[in-house]
């Protein structure tokens, strides 16, 4: 029941979260404290994970190729698949990092009777990973009119197109939909899909659960308890936060400190989570690295010099012994060496 306990830790956040807001003087702390702690720990996790990864040395030519390199002219060259220049790197990264490329290629294999196995294709998690995302980067850059002001013209044109279908009064956003289905859906094939479930994690349960919980208490304060939510002081903490004098006001609403502890708690885990790929992705020599080893020698760091010995210095320094032991040498031993060492052994 790995995914019971990912539940189970989320409820026990949100209990703490809504029982510390209750008290006298405890605002402050969920409210000024946790937020500054979580986005130090965030910051420093995620220097210190990106530095470490940066100067961990990559020995050999480890890229992650299904195309044809670069080889004869007459050969035609995959330039995104088996990138052989940085130009051809970058732009691999690029459709990486932004269309999510090497998922779109998602297969599916299964065992018929025969016995015969087929490949198919599965698109349904790369469009997934993608609503997920871009829904997710999206509420990040809106709740930015949080923090500034004046507010960018920006954030409105993102707020227009977001909320362009004007349903309900206030306009849901698509975002707010797209984040939520996207969490149940990749929740879903970690419990549907036998061969992940089986490699899933509590760490990857947990994530989404959390992810999932923040939208939804986001939601419960746009759409349903907005009478509870003092956004003027929300807006004044905010504000407050990013220019280092956080002032909270009157009654902001419990629901809202449970929503920000929330995200304090993913802010400090991130770092330490699988949700690092943000800035692995970048650092991966699967994906960074050139198609050349044809070309370029890659020279492992962790060799040990080694100084060559011939074999003529190595006769040099036993002939001896090889003589002794019966061993043909291609330099005889001189005749006052062995007059010597025959004189030695009687």
């Amino acid at each position: 029941m790995k995914y019971a306990f990912s539940f189970l830790a989320v409820i026990a956040l949100v209990l703490i979260a809504w029982l510390g807001s209750q008290i006298p003087g405890m605002p402050y702390l969920f409210g000024v404290a946790f937020p500054y702690l979580a986005l130090m720990i965030f910051l420093g996790g995620f220097v210190y994970r990106v530095v470490y990864w940066a100067k961990s040395p990559v020995p050999f030519s480890i890229q992650t190729t299904c195309g044809q390199g670069k080889s004869l002219d007459f050969i035609k060259h995959n330039k995104l698949e088996a990138p052989n220049t940085t130009a051809e790197v970058a732009a691999r990264m690029f459709l990486e990092i932004v269309t999510f490329r090497s998922l779109f290629r998602n297969t599916k294999s299964e065992i018929h009777d025969g016995p015969q196995i087929t490949y198919e294709s599965s698109k349904w998690l790369w469009l997934f990973a993608l609503i997920f995302h871009y829904s997710f980067l999206m509420i990040v850059l809106r709740h930015l009119r949080l923090f500034l002001d004046p507010v960018p013209f920006w954030i409105g044109w993102l707020e227009f197109g977001d909320g362009i279908f004007q349903v309900g009064a206030p306009t849901w956003y698509v975002t707010d939909v797209g984040l939520l289905l996207g969490c149940l859906l990749l929740f879903s094939r970690r419990l549907i899909n036998r061969h992940v479930r089986v490699i899933s994690l509590v760490n990857d349960y947990f994530p989404l659960v959390l992810i999932f919980t923040i939208a939804l208490t986001g939601i419960l304060m746009r759409y349903v308890v907005r009478t509870d939510i003092d956004i003027v002081n929300i807006k004044q903490l905010a504000v407050g936060l990013v220019t280092f004098s956080p002032t909270i006001g009157s009654e902001i609403g419990a629901i809202f400190y449970i929503h920000l502890f929330l995200v304090c708690v993913l802010l400090a885990y991130f770092p330490f989570s699988k949700l690092m790929h943000l800035g692995g992705v970048f650092m991966s020599p699967t994906r960074n690295m050139k198609n050349n080893s044809r070309a370029v020698r890659h020279v492992n760091p962790w060799n040990p010099e080694i100084k060559p010995h011939s074999y003529a210095a190595y006769e040099d320094e036993f002939r001896e012994f090889m003589v002794e032991a019966g061993i043909p040498v291609e330099k005889e031993l001189s005749p006052a060496k062995d007059e010597a060492d025959k004189s030695i052994q009687n």
